[in-house]
This record gives C-alpha cells, structure tokens and sequence, in this order.
C-alpha cells in the first residue's frame, strides 16, 4: 500500500466553543486512509502571550507551514477578532479554506462563506475529501 499523505491543518476555532474543536479534532482523528498533522491553536496549548501583535506573529508561524485552514463556521466566527486573523493570516498566504457548517446552522458567516473554497457539513467524508480536494 502506497504510504499516505501527512496534511498540515489549522483548525481555527473559538476557544469558549472549545468542544466543536475536540469534535473536530477527533473526526480527523478516526477517519480512514487519512493522516494529518494538527498545527492549531486549542485551549490547552496556547500561544507563548505577549502583545497582539506578537500573539499575530506567532499565529502566521502557525498558519504558514499548513497545507489547509480548516474554520468551524459556527456565528460566533462575528465576534472573535482571533479567528478573523486567522482568515486573514490564511488569505494572505494563500492557503485554502475550507469551511465546517455546524450540526443544525441554518446560518453560516458571510466573512466564511466568501473566502472558503468549499463549505462542507460536519462530517468525515465530506471533511477529508475537501482537504484532499484543495490542500496544497
């Protein structure tokens, strides 16, 4: 069997919706044929501080050496300045994004919508086959 490709993913999250990440997190986790790399930001192995403009440089760092940003496109993507950045961090450098529609949204973020590749629901095939689809 011919050995996969290792993807590098950033899964830009809220971390007061820290579960939708974990969620996400172990989906990637347990999908077959798939193997990744998790190059995110979660809750319990923050950035080192320091000013936002040093917390922004440390995120590029982050973003930079990933094949794919992954975003959970939950509304609470309006009030974080944080994954905002993180959108913008990832246009900026060109890497693919690639929306999640939470269980049961009726309602998905305009700034999401109009930068992701492809919007995709929360589940494994759909999920992996976008990153396959537009991870570089």
């Amino acid at each position: 069997m011919p050995e996969l490709k290792n993807y590098r993913i950033f899964i830009s999250h809220a971390w007061q919706y820290d579960d939708d990440y974990k969620r996400m997190e172990n989906l990637l986790k347990a999908a077959s044929f798939f193997e990744y790399s998790n190059h995110s930001v979660p809750r319990h192995d923050p950035l080192k501080g320091g000013s936002d403009t040093e917390l922004e440089e440390q995120l590029r760092n982050q973003v930079s050496g990933t094949n794919a940003v992954l975003i959970l496109a939950g509304m609470y993507v309006n009030y974080s300045k944080w994954i905002q950045k993180e959108i913008d961090i990832a246009k900026a450098m060109d890497k693919p994004i690639i929306g999640i529609v939470p269980w049961g949204s009726t309602r998905i973020p305009v700034q999401v919508q109009s930068v992701a590749k492809e919007m995709v629901g929360w589940n494994t095939s759909s999920v992996v086959s976008a990153i396959r689809k537009w991870a570089k």
